[in-house]
């Protein structure tokens, strides 16, 4: 992922693959629904440790580049 636009599709992509709702991601990581749709939508910026708690439910490994 390159820009902060990437990790929303990429988060529900990888949730759809699960075959999970977005309420169960939400659950898994301590969030609320609303966090979860907001990071897959983009409409929001998320906090990093939302991003990373998502992440880890969904599997995902996330890479810093600088």
């Amino acid at each position: 992922m390159t820009a902060t636009s990437d990790i929303g599709p990429a988060l529900r992509a990888a949730r759809r693959r699960l075959g999970l709702t977005q309420q169960e991601v939400a659950d898994l990581a301590g969030l609320s629904d609303r966090t979860v749709r907001d990071l897959e939508k983009g409409s929001s910026s998320p906090s990093l440790g939302a991003v990373i708690a998502v992440a880890t439910v969904l599997g995902l490994r996330l890479e810093v580049t600088g």
